[in-house]
């Protein structure tokens, strides 16, 4: 046990004061940072698109819909001026637009029944001018339709108002609208965190124990300390980093998140304060339950792929043959990772029940259904249950081969070299 604490704080303190490790947390930390914030940022440099002016030509070619369609649209909000163009100077208003005298050119073709528009500017990568043009072109149809059939202005709007159309969950046990809208957020949030976690901290390991066999540090570590307390004293010590750097990255997150949600005087700050309801007074916010199962099935993940990587890795001569060997582990990750992000508009479906129940791919879809109220709480028992018989067992598989795979210095194939790591290992125990 002495030993094996050896090896966990020796990871631990070599990777937190190296340099690649302060590096990437910075990186993260101004990534979270940039996320939180990038809506300010894009205003910051460029505005908010639906606070400046525009001008805009019109070629009207009925001749007969300018004037409601520029009555409509410098009726809306203000920022949009227009001004009619002769369908004849067609070419002439595309220069000016060009020479940026103005912003783009509506061109509407048609009467009313058949009424067609085509937006033209110099890049049609903004979406917000051409959505208000559009607008005013349907608005303008649907009012010159109106008048045609006497429809009074009371009955169109009657007729244009949407159905409120609520939900409810008739089991006691099923989640509310509002919470299926917190919980998605949380376990979107939590899922990715779970992969990255997996994928990053798992190649983390399977390079480490290349590189010191790859330096032959290996044989050096053998005499003081067996390979599998080595093994577990690794495993032990990357999963801290990862709690280390995520515990960083977690704070510098809340306290950007509280900043810009903190009372809502923000716009957008409201604004996802009302669409999201994320913060009602009258349920829950963030379940803490939630976070518990977040962090039991991300503990339990990372032991069975840190395992995995840590078998894989010691088989691995050089480094540059880790990709290849821990390629398989992360394609599972990637895998759980897409089904838990397609299946979360419809969480009952039974691949989602039958993934949930396969170790490799419960950490994820397991939280999936906890998140969305699809699991009972014997079914994450069981799923839990199955996992950490599948980690036991892996163990004692990872043990056998990591015992005659750090040894190993031949250049075979993987499944070749896992046989003969297990053969080396019954000869040297």
């Amino acid at each position: 046990m002495r030993k094996m604490l050896i090896v966990l704080a020796h990871t631990y303190w070599t990777k937190i004061k190296s340099k690649t490790f302060l590096f990437t947390t910075l990186m993260m930390a101004a990534f979270m940072l940039v996320f939180l914030n990038l809506n300010n940022i894009i205003q910051f440099f460029d505005g908010d698109a639906s606070e400046q002016t525009y001008a805009v030509l019109i070629i009207d070619e009925s001749d007969e819909l300018y004037g409601a369609l520029a009555e409509e649209i410098e009726g809306g909000s203000g920022q949009i001026m227009v001004e009619e163009a002769s369908p004849e100077e067609e070419e002439a208003t595309e220069k000016a637009v060009m020479e940026g005298q103005y912003d783009a050119y509506l061109q509407v073709d048609g009467q009313v029944e058949d009424m067609e528009g085509h937006f033209y500017a110099p890049t049609i990568n903004e979406t917000y001018l051409p959505s208000q043009l559009q607008s005013a072109l349907q608005n303008v149809r649907e009012n010159q339709i109106a008048a045609a059939l006497q429809i009074e202005e009371k009955e169109l709007d009657a007729l244009n108002e949407p159905v409120p159309f609520g939900q409810t969950a008739l089991d006691d046990t099923a989640r509310s609208e509002a919470e299926l809208d917190q919980a998605r957020l949380l376990v979107n949030i939590l899922l990715f965190v779970i992969y990255f976690s997996v994928l990053f901290l798992g190649n983390m390991i399977a390079s480490e124990v290349a590189t010191e066999k790859s330096s032959r540090v290996m044989e050096l570590l053998i005499s003081s300390a067996s390979p599998v307390q080595q093994m577990f004293g690794k495993i032990i010590g990357v999963g801290l980093i990862g709690l280390t750097q995520y515990m960083l990255i977690f704070m510098v997150a809340v306290v950007s998140f509280a900043q810009f949600v903190g009372t809502g005087s923000t716009p957008e700050a409201g604004e996802l304060m009302e669409q999201q309801d994320l913060f009602a007074t009258d349920g829950p916010v963030f379940s803490l339950e939630l976070f518990l199962f977040a962090f039991l099935f991300f503990i339990l993940g990372y032991l069975l792929y840190a395992t995995l990587a840590a078998m894989l890795g010691s088989i691995v001569t050089r480094i540059e043959d880790v990709g290849q060997a821990v390629g398989p582990m992360n394609m599972l990750v990637i895998l759980a990772l897409m089904i838990s992000v397609f299946s979360m508009g419809n969480p009952g479906a039974t691949i989602v029940t039958i993934t949930s129940y396969i170790p490799f791919f419960t950490p994820m879809i397991m939280f999936l259904r906890i998140g969305m109220g699809e699991a009972a709480i014997w079914e994450v028992l069981l799923s839990a249950g199955i996992m950490i018989v599948t980690i036991v067992l892996l163990t004692v598989i990872a043990a056998k081969v990591y015992r005659g795979g750090v040894l190993l210095y031949n250049q075979t194939r993987m499944w070749r070299s896992l046989k003969q790591a297990i053969v080396l290992s019954r000869k040297t125990s």
